[in-house]
């Protein structure tokens, strides 16, 4: 007989394994590719402007991502305290893998391109899409495993580093998103 612990452990796995092919599956289905069309995979591309940012693994955005899963630990601890922690690691890949869906529609993908670094955005690679969930998974346990004050200070740091090295980060990607602030893009505009 099973114990109650292991099932419930495969079960929570399997629901992220199970998310995350129904997030590749759909992405596939709306017109996304799986890799990227320059017929190379890279570990990392490190220049904004590059046709390959959010097509091959990591980009300037995977950071983004990592703060997502901090986030999201945070929230689904303060919202559902007694749920186990995987249980709430698999509610965080759902909402994650709808995020990577949305993003890649056609409504949203316009939305990106009005904005000064996204102007030729044509939408995620699978693999990309994909990368950045498991970048939020890994956002997600770093929070849950270190102190508070370390995870707040992860965040800190990776939003103003990416902010000052490329003009972006996940808190100018909402901003932009919401409403269009003639500064910023003026600011992000002066990127090399």
């Amino acid at each position: 007989m099973q114990k109650p612990a292991a099932a419930s452990l495969r079960a929570a796995w399997a629901a992220v394994l199970g998310i995350m092919v129904a997030q590749a599956l759909v992405l596939h289905g709306m017109g996304r590719v799986w890799l990227c069309t320059c017929g190379a995979v890279r570990l990392w591309v490190g220049d904004i402007r590059s046709p390959e940012m959010s097509q091959q693994v990591t980009d300037w955005y995977t950071f983004s991502h990592v703060v997502h899963g901090i986030l999201f630990y945070g929230l689904l601890r303060l919202l559902l305290p007694r749920l186990p922690i995987l249980a709430r690691l698999a509610i965080a890949v759902g909402i994650e893998a709808t995020w990577e869906i949305a993003e890649n529609t056609p409504w949203v993908i316009e939305a990106y391109r009005q904005q000064a670094l996204a102007r030729g955005y044509v939408g995620d690679s699978v693999l990309n899409s994909l990368s950045d969930t498991i970048s939020m998974m890994i956002g997600f346990a770093l929070a849950a495993r270190l102190p508070w004050r370390a995870t707040v200070a992860i965040a800190i740091i990776m939003e103003v580093s990416v902010g000052y090295l490329v003009h972006d980060n996940l808190t100018l990607n909402v901003l932009n998103f919401i409403h269009r602030f003639p500064a910023i893009e003026a600011w992000q505009s002066a990127v090399r």
